[in-house]
């Protein structure tokens, strides 16, 4: 008899704590608001079934306000918050993607949109907010971000070719450039010339040997033709073989400009500058003029881009 009413009173204090517990949870300010929400769809007598679910909706929105960061997000899905949904007397729990995952879903969208080649992380993570405003760099900035803006609004435009001094900050507005795109969902290919070149050269080099044009080479110039943006940082700083000029830079070019797709490039020298520097090229050793070869490379894109200088003090030595 004494144990049957141990468990009697075991019960009465269980079912004491589970009304307890009701309470609390039918008379949470969460719940409250939901009842006053979605009053005459259900009522605070119907809920006791749905316990569960309003304890979970109530412990997640209380770890959503102490939000400890994506990283560390307690809740059963990471990066969601809990939202509630009554019909007929039901109760339906939905988790639903936080501010904090949708920006980090569209950090990792916009780092697949742009393509980097032997491009510094600073330039990589350039925009337009970062980078320093003066009367020398102005109009080149303005220029930059007017073409952002309108390709992303759908025009056809051509390119960019951003010239100046050692140190002005050329790749940065390009890196910002890129940036920019991305955000707007347009894939970059940003690329590094002179690395290319020497990239390509190689891999050219073991084509030759086995007589045929690897598969990494056709890739390459495939992919380099063919994005929907391409950024050639530092174009002209070398004396090119005839193969990589014509054939390389040449077939990337002309792909560009049959299909449309805007090319930006950076530079030290000038148009004409680049066009006195690509008549120059090597063979075995030799440098001989060629400037009928560096006209038609000009022509692919002097009609194609807008020239702007990018003026001011060299930053890399002067970081005031």
């Amino acid at each position: 008899m004494k144990r049957i009413n141990n468990v009697l009173t075991k019960n009465k204090f269980s079912t004491k704590l589970i009304d307890k517990r009701v309470e609390a949870i039918t008379k949470h300010p969460y719940v409250v608001k939901f009842l006053i929400e979605n009053e005459g769809e259900i009522s605070q007598s119907q809920l006791r079934p749905f316990l569960s679910k309003l304890n979970q909706y109530i412990r997640e929105l209380d770890n959503c306000n102490e939000c400890p960061g994506l990283e560390q997000c307690p809740n059963l899905m990471r990066g969601h918050y809990p939202s509630l949904k009554a019909y007929m007397g039901n109760i339906d729990i939905t988790m639903n993607q936080c501010v904090k995952l949708k920006n980090d879903y569209a950090e990792q969208n916009r780092k697949t949109l742009i393509q980097c080649h032997a491009i510094p992380k600073d330039v990589q993570t350039a925009t337009f907010n970062t980078i320093e405003m003066d009367n020398h760099r102005l109009k080149a900035i303005d220029l930059a971000i007017t073409f952002c803006n309108e390709l992303i609004m759908g025009s056809k435009l051509g390119g960019l070719y951003l010239h100046g001094a050692f140190g002005v900050g050329k790749s940065h507005i390009a890196g910002a450039i890129a940036n920019t795109l991305a955000d707007g969902d347009i894939p970059v290919l940003m690329v590094h010339t002179p690395s290319l070149v020497n990239e390509m050269r190689d891999a050219i080099a073991e084509a030759m040997r086995g007589n045929k044009l690897s598969a990494t080479v056709s890739k390459k110039l495939e992919l380099l033709s063919s994005t929907p943006v391409l950024i050639l940082d530092d174009i002209g700083t070398e004396t090119y073989s005839s193969w990589i000029r014509d054939n390389v830079f040449g077939v990337i070019l002309q792909n560009r400009v049959s299909k449309q797709l805007p090319t930006i490039y950076t530079s030290n020298l000038t148009l004409d500058e680049l066009e006195q520097a690509l008549s120059w090229i090597s063979h075995k050793g030799q440098t001989y003029e060629d400037k009928v070869g560096a006209r038609r490379i000009m022509e692919r894109i002097r009609p194609y881009v807008i020239p702007v200088e990018v003026g001011g003090r060299n930053r890399r030595y002067d970081k005031k």
